[in-house]
């Protein structure tokens, strides 16, 4: 079994370089380093990101990911992925469908399905369905006449390209995940909505910042703030605006405790909190997560990020008392996959913090929300082979865990 310490540590002697060069390089402690190559805790998304650009490698050699063997090599939807790459490749030329598409209410109909399938980390479901769809899809746009229903359908594409663009990155395959987000801009540049192309926009940044390249993700998300500020006459944002600024700020924030900046974070963070005081509820617009809820999952995210981890634990504390509860509890009718992946980082926290029963507590939470979502989830895959790695009294149901993980 190799996992991401494993896998950092023998790159990083191939690139023939200590410890401390290596932690030097990446702004990070000697010791910080010491303990992610040995496994007792794990890296965030932004040191992976940051250590694997000082390695030169892409962050998936560091994850090994995509994960072929164990249990997801059962998974179906491992198969779809050659047809999504065929299907991305002739955008502008595609195969012939052996029958003509269904009429786009259709489509529209069963994307909006598969996208709320998305939210919910539902990818094994959604992965055998995605393809023909898009077929249907791009042939639908590309032979409709100029004017609103060509526009619709790109739209409906658009949406398309984006499901792909989630089923790859989460499955780890990062390269056809880059793929979906430029084919996601060619879509929504023919939709003629603007609130599509900046969401297209936001996604490629998205890309940017996983990739750590942080500072040109920072210009493109901070002339998206203000291209939204552009669209609102007078200041006066609609709901669907200001839930997409919010979700700008809201990876401005993230972006800022990667770089190493967290006072800017919390300032981000607290431009959010007050969108969100304006929105004052949860919502998915353009299906990007927005409201008081997600401003909160992403001041743990940020804090944790920043390596603020008793910080982040305390702040689930402070609002669990604001719900008479020990420790903060998600509202419901949070998108399943956002709710999957709060605990996944909450538990990689935890074990850091030496709490190893809370992390495996939120790493079941995180499976029973959205199992699909959590087992390719590389945090925990590391999270879970440490757990396994320190259990001295070999607990079944943390062995069982590790098989279903696939470790």
């Amino acid at each position: 079994m190799t996992d991401i310490g494993q896998n950092l540590r023998t790159i990083r002697k191939m690139r023939q370089l200590t410890v401390r060069q290596l932690a030097t390089a990446a702004r990070i402690s000697t010791s910080a380093l010491e303990k992610y190559e040995s496994g007792d805790r794990t890296p965030t998304p932004g040191v992976i990101a940051l250590l694997a650009q000082h390695l030169h490698v892409g962050p998936d050699r560091l994850t090994g990911q995509p994960y072929l063997g164990g249990a997801e090599a059962d998974d179906q939807v491992q198969a779809v992925i050659p047809d999504l790459r065929r299907i991305l490749l002739t955008y502008e030329n595609p195969d012939d469908l052996t029958v003509a598409p269904r009429p786009l209410p259709v489509l529209a109909a069963e994307m909006d399905h598969i996208a709320q399938m998305r939210q919910d980390g539902q990818y094994v479901q959604l992965g055998p369905l995605l393809p023909g769809l898009l077929a249907e899809l791009t042939h639908t746009a590309l032979r409709a006449r100029p004017g609103r229903d060509r526009e619709q359908a790109f739209w409906w594409l658009a949406r398309g390209y984006r499901a792909t663009n989630s089923l790859a990155h989460k499955m780890g395959y990062h390269d056809l995940s880059l793929t979906a987000v430029e084919r996601v801009h060619w879509a929504a540049d023919q939709s003629g909505d603007p609130l599509m192309q900046i969401t297209a926009a936001y996604l490629r940044a998205g890309a940017m910042v996983r990739m750590g390249a942080l500072g040109s993700a920072r210009r493109v998300l901070e002339g998206l703030e203000q291209e939204v500020e552009r669209l609102a006459p007078e200041g006066s944002l609609s709901e669907a605006q200001m839930a997409i600024q919010g979700a700008i700020l809201l990876k401005l924030a993230v972006l800022e405790a990667r770089d190493g900046h967290p006072d800017r974070a919390m300032q981000r963070l607290a431009e959010a909190r007050t969108a969100a005081g304006w929105c004052r509820r949860d919502t998915t617009h353009y299906e990007l997560s927005f409201g008081p809820t997600n401003v909160r999952i992403h001041e743990v995210a940020a804090l944790i990020d920043c390596g603020d981890i008793d910080q982040a634990l305390a702040r689930l504390r402070e609002w669990g008392a604001e719900q008479d509860r020990t420790e903060w509890e998600l509202p419901a009718g949070i998108a399943a996959e956002r709710v999957s992946h709060h605990h996944i980082d909450v538990a990689a926290a935890r074990l850091a913090a030496g709490d190893r029963h809370g992390a495996f507590a939120d790493l079941s939470v995180a499976r029973g929300v959205s199992p699909a979502h959590t087992r390719y989830h590389p945090t925990t895959r590391h999270t879970t082979a440490t757990l396994v790695r320190l259990d001295r009294h070999q607990d079944p149901s943390i062995a069982a865990y590790a098989r279903w993980v696939g470790i």
